[in-house]
């Protein structure tokens, strides 16, 4: 219990430190800062003609997220983990966005078979993805392997995503040569990625009980989403392709994805939140940042950078290494079993 109480505190601490230049009130130089929500970040911009898949919609950031992109006219993918929790989603959402073009498919995130089967559905099915943000993750959960025998937190935070982002880039090269439209992908960091040294890429590694430390483990995964999204780029670039990829840090947020941080705990959670409320964010405020790098005309041809409160921002050094994102790559494809190399992935142009 203490050691979680202490990462929260550290998640608390930079959440304030990080402002910095910022503050509550203060706005950078993209017009928005840490106050702004999703729907003020994005007022005025016509989505009509574009579609997006947003994992992790079915709470939270997410869940704001896909409904701001709905109610500026984008057709939205919710993958859900059960039909059932994905189509209550809908209907929330529904309710609130009347117009709204939102669908429902089955994922789970953490299972590579699950996720290969979402790609193949969604690009039989549909005709265009101008937008992908991999937003879903888990936070500090206690140690346990994925069914693909991978550390729960980078299976589902950094590998799924990885595979799911190589399986639908043939779909979004396509969309953006046939219209036009520049294609966006937007990996969700977080600032904890400050507590990863870049040494984890090993499967013995994370996959070690004994060393295992859960927001360490998360502070891996989330390094991994900056890398991720710095190679992703480099390889458009060097390919020519019309898409780009950026990472970002939505704040810290009390939403669901700190219960265990808070170690299940009622009595400490209610301990927590009255700090929380005083100085995080809320979850319009939250899901700002992912709807500004999806919409914001202002990100065209914006490409491998690292945002925070809707400006950009510096991460650590380990997560601007250009050879150690080359390396996560490598060591993302011996996880899926595939090569998922852009030109092998997407075919030529």
């Amino acid at each position: 219990m203490l050691e979680q109480v202490v990462d929260y505190w550290w998640l608390t601490k930079e959440a304030v430190s990080g402002m910095g230049l910022w503050p509550w009130g203060r706005r950078g130089p993209s017009g928005f800062g840490s106050a702004s929500t999703a729907e003020e970040v994005t007022a005025g911009v016509d989505a009509s003609h574009l579609t997006a898949i947003v994992t992790g919609a079915t709470n939270g950031i997410g869940k704001e997220t896909a409904r701001v992109l709905a109610l500026r006219g984008a057709e939205v993918i919710i993958p859900a983990r059960t039909m059932e929790s994905g189509l209550k989603v809908k209907e929330s959402l529904a309710e609130q966005v009347p117009s709204s073009k939102l669908h429902v498919m089955e994922m789970d995130l953490s299972s590579l078979s699950s996720v290969r089967n979402f790609a193949q559905s969604f690009n039989s099915s549909y005709e265009r993805l101008n937008i992908l943000i991999n937003n879903a993750g888990i936070m500090a959960c206690p140690y346990q392997l994925s069914e693909d025998g991978i550390e729960l937190q980078f299976a589902t935070n950094h590998v799924g995503h990885f595979l799911l982002t190589s399986l639908l880039l043939d779909k979004m090269k396509s969309t953006a040569r046939e219209t036009g439209v520049q294609g966006r992908i937007i990996n969700v960091s977080s600032v904890a990625h400050k507590r990863s040294d870049g040494t984890c890429f090993d499967l013995k590694k994370l996959n070690d009980k004994d060393r295992y430390r859960p927001f360490i483990a998360y502070s891996h995964s989330k390094l991994a989403n900056i890398l991720h999204a710095n190679e992703l780029s480099r390889r458009f670039q060097e390919e020519g392709c019309n898409l780009t990829a950026n990472s970002l840090h939505p704040g810290v947020i009390f939403t669901n994805i700190i219960r265990y941080v808070a170690g299940n705990s009622s009595a400490l959670l209610s301990v927590l939140s009255p700090v929380a409320n005083l100085v995080l964010k809320n979850v319009p405020q939250g899901a700002a940042t992912n709807c500004y790098l999806a919409l914001h005309p202002d990100l065209k041809d914006v490409s491998a950078k690292y945002f925070a409160d809707c400006n950009e921002a510096t991460p650590t050094k380990v997560a601007r290494d250009a050879e150690l994102a080359k390396k996560l790559w490598l060591f993302s494809e011996e996880l899926v079993g595939t090569n998922v190399g852009i030109n092998e992935a997407s075919g030529p142009e």
